[in-house]
């Protein structure tokens, strides 16, 4: 008997969650491939084979699995977070290999929203006499893999707001920077710079703060790409981050006017060692598809409060990290305003030290 698709998402079982534990072990790097995990569980309930994709091109997490559990898959269930691929790209696929291991039954916390994919893995499945049961735990797989699905629903990154704010409402001074988070903080999102496929800031930032925007006191599989959103040529050539291109690429935004109006300063600033892309005027949604079009599945916005306003104004957050600090300045620029989550969305609160951050999904993973 084929099990029918059960409408409704369902929250994980125990099988599903170590699927999803699993899964979280390729953070930071699987791009441009989602996390996966997979556990291969025997008719009497025990775990025979268990698997994790870790990197692109490298073997997926049902492949480990299943020869983890060598002859013991035959007649047992799978339990995989993302629908098993059905087609050939860097590796073979995984529904094939799955009705060759004679398992009997595949539970998968959600459709693969790859165009290649997308239902095809259960379709060869189910033709080929596997029971599929789908929606175990989808919230959770979605959450999980939202740069993937957003790049491959709305072809563009996934963008994440960071945003620091004083107790009395200002994210740093007007000509001078200002340190607000404290140590755990800092600790916590150099960690998720080691996570992100790139990271963002704008031209006031560039100027006032001069950061490296690089990962510090961790370590991160590949490169970092920095992008510096420099719509009129703002961004000095003695700024730090050109001296950090060993860490991954700059790459610098300039809006089309101005790139037709002063040629020769784009072409000088490809000597710094930037990779241009000149994108209609303040066109944010062009500059993402730029990014995608890069194989950039995440995007860490950190400032400053006019560029994170204009992501807001055009629809364009995903996920909102807003970060309260004891600290006070009195005066200076003024947070940005923040999109509120939806009724059902995602949230927390976590306490850094010091500082909280409240942390929500603004548009889904649908």
């Amino acid at each position: 008997m084929v099990a029918a698709d059960t409408g409704s998402p369902r929250p994980p079982g125990l099988m599903m969650a170590r699927a999803l534990f699993l899964a979280e072990r390729g953070r930071g790097r699987t791009s441009p491939n989602p996390m996966v995990g997979a556990v291969v569980v025997s008719p009497t309930g025990v775990v025979v084979g268990q698997g994790a994709h870790l990197r692109a091109g490298e073997s997926h997490a049902e492949v480990i699995a299943l020869d983890a559990a060598g002859e013991k898959a035959a007649g047992a269930t799978l339990y995989c977070t993302l629908e098993p691929c059905c087609h050939v790209g860097r590796t073979g696929p995984c529904a094939e290999r799955i009705v060759t291991a004679g398992i009997s039954r595949v539970v998968a916390a959600m459709t693969d929203p790859n165009p290649h994919v997308s239902g095809g893995g259960f379709a060869y499945l189910r033709r080929h006499g596997v029971a599929v049961d789908i929606g175990e735990g989808e919230a959770d797989a979605r959450r999980l893999n939202g740069p993937f699905v957003t790049w491959m629903t709305r072809q563009r990154p996934f963008v994440i707001l960071k945003t620091v704010q004083s107790s009395d409402g200002f994210t740093g001074r007007a000509d001078s920077r200002a340190r607000l988070s404290g140590g755990a903080a800092d600790r916590y999102f150099h960690r998720q710079r080691a996570e992100v496929d790139a990271m963002a800031v704008g031209s006031r930032t560039m100027l006032i703060d001069d950061p490296l925007l690089t990962p510090r006191l961790v370590y991160r599989e590949g490169p970092l790409a920095r992008v510096l959103f420099d719509w009129r040529l703002q961004i000095p050539a003695n700024s730090r981050v050109f001296s950090t291109r060993s860490a991954g690429p700059v790459i610098m935004m300039i809006g089309q006017t101005t790139a037709d109006e002063r040629p020769r300063e784009v072409d000088v600033r490809k000597t710094w060692g930037a990779e241009i892309e000149i994108v209609p005027d303040r066109d944010l949604k062009a500059a993402l598809r730029r990014l995608a079009d890069r194989g950039l599945l995440s995007l860490l916005v950190e400032g400053g409060a006019t560029l994170q306003t204009a992501f807001v104004d055009a629809g364009l957050v995903d996920r909102v990290q807003h970060v309260v600090t004891p600290a006070q300045l009195g005066s200076g620029i003024a947070a940005p305003r923040l999109p509120g989550p939806p009724a059902d969305s995602h949230r927390r609160v976590v306490m850094l030290g010091n500082d909280v951050l409240t942390e929500w999904d603004v548009h889904g993973t649908d």
